[in-house]
């Protein structure tokens, strides 16, 4: 079976991005470097990274998204990941790579997922209105307080 591994570029900073992001998360580790390139698993998903120089810069069209298991997991990677205040938005933040982050709790996708559309259209609408996501809030929304 073929797998499909994201390939990241960056400017200069490959194998220091790797380390940093192995060491955030668990079951993650650097499986190879050379001066140009980086082969890293974070939890369980390869990826290979690239020192190309500065002709292409990450843009948020393309993000890494985290499925937390609570709050508690939200603000530990939130504050770890968020490194640039004036790109966060909807549990989108941005690293000092440049690199984007979906730092969504599992509760945001059960919540916004409700059968009843106006409880989803409230968690929808609580989410656009924040940066960092906060569980207790989306609940607020969705149960109508």
């Amino acid at each position: 079976m073929k797998t499909i591994t994201p390939f990241l570029w960056f400017e200069k900073d490959a194998e220091e991005a790797a380390k940093y992001y192995v060491s955030l998360f668990p079951n993650s580790r650097v499986t190879m470097t050379s001066p140009m390139m980086v082969n890293f698993t974070l939890d369980g998903q390869d990826f290979m990274a690239l020192n190309g120089g500065p002709q292409y810069k990450f843009t948020p069209a393309i993000s890494m998204f985290v499925s937390c298991e609570n709050q508690e997991e939200v603000d530990r990677y939130w504050e770890k990941l968020s490194a640039d205040p004036e790109s966060e938005q909807c549990g989108w933040c941005t690293d000092k790579y440049g690199l984007s982050w979906q730092i969504i709790p599992k509760q945001f996708m059960e919540l916004v997922s409700d059968s009843d559309p106006k409880k989803s259209k409230a968690v929808m609408d609580a989410m656009l209105k924040m940066k960092k996501l906060i569980v207790a809030d989306l609940q607020a929304a969705h149960d109508g307080k």
